[in-house]
């Protein structure tokens, strides 16, 4: 890579990035940025998050207490993009057959057809899923990892833009489930919204004050648009110390003395994705350690499994991260 940060052969790079495809994957950006925006106030670190969930082709946890705009940050991205959209809105009595769909037999024909459930979508919304049974979450682990679902045997393909959004309130625990770490694990992101500071508070209020901010989104790319943007972000150069980084940060965490269980390798492809993608917002085609370490903590932090006398001792994986970006030597570029 030269002084400039441009892809130059020898360094791992497969092809060399073109400024106007960065500028055109800028402009997209901006688009849906500036779209969400419009019913999200103040909240644009928690909105390019989501969007690097969205374009390092990974799936975002959104948890928070009610009433932050969990939801209708997940709607407002949906409606950015004119792309196919399905709310499950996870409840105890929820099956796996609810989200995948299910085989039916057809006595006109007197034959077996298969009936697709709302996993079939671009943009999926898991409204609260803490609140169904393991069983059902597992529903979508292979559609999450491998963009199939399997029913009575047979494989069926998702969407080349299949995107999930989950979101869970940590406070009330009543009636819910701890997600499982096989679960967990297939978020790329968690993300907190956070409440808004009083001004940006006072500028939804009067937003809302006649009609809600989501009737005036319209799309503004297609799902091809967004499949282009994600082959991009997957170009963006990694140097080699910047892979081994990465690695080093995952392997610290699985020798830490509070942790149990520590970063999976998955953990370290899906940081290695996002800094792809965090690169292409901030309109680079290279990643720089601030990458990494911008989003160390909603990449990694949820992949932990402290041990039982680090948890009682209040010990957070959040604080555990932060000490191993302080302890592990960073590249010098």
């Amino acid at each position: 890579m030269n002084d400039s940060g441009a892809v130059t052969a020898g360094d791992g790079a497969a092809r060399e990035i073109k400024p106007q495809e960065l500028d055109a994957a800028q402009s997209q950006i901006n688009k849906i940025t500036g779209n969400i925006g419009k019913a999200i106030f103040g909240k644009r670190d928690v909105i390019e998050l989501v969007l690097v969930g969205l374009l390092a082709d990974g799936h975002v946890l959104l948890e928070d207490v009610p009433g932050v705009g969990k939801t209708m940050l997940a709607r407002a991205l949906a409606k950015s993009v004119s792309a196919d959209f399905h709310r499950i809105q996870f409840t105890p009595d929820l099956l796996p057959a609810d989200v995948t769909g299910s085989t039916t037999f057809n006595q006109q024909t007197q034959e077996f057809s298969f009936r697709r459930g709302p996993i079939f979508a671009n943009i999926i919304l898991a409204d609260e899923i803490n609140r169904t049974s393991p069983r059902t979450q597992s529903a979508l682990l292979e559609g999450m990892e491998e963009r199939q679902v399997t029913v009575d045997g047979k494989t069926y393909e998702l969407p080349d833009l299949f995107f999930v959004i989950a979101t869970q309130n940590p406070i009330e625990h009543q009636g819910t489930y701890d997600l499982p770490e096989a679960q967990l694990d297939r978020f790329m992101l968690r993300v907190e919204i956070g409440y808004p500071d009083i001004e940006f508070e006072t500028a939804i209020l009067e937003a809302q004050r006649e009609a809600h901010p989501l009737k005036e989104i319209e799309p503004v790319c297609a799902p091809e648009d967004i499949v282009t943007i994600k082959r991009l972000a997957r170009r963006i150069n990694v140097k080699e110390s910047l892979r081994r980084y990465v690695a080093e940060l995952s392997a610290a965490s699985r020798e830490h003395t509070d942790v149990q269980v520590g970063v999976s390798v998955r953990g370290s492809q899906r940081l290695m994705y996002a800094a792809q993608a965090y690169a292409l917002l901030q309109h680079r085609d290279y990643v720089v350690p601030d990458d990494i370490q911008a989003l160390a903590l909603p990449c990694l932090a949820h992949r932990l499994v402290l041990r039982p006398e680090a948890r009682l001792a209040g010990i957070e994986p959040q604080a555990v991260l932060q000490s191993l970006i302080g302890s592990v030597p960073v590249p010098v570029q």
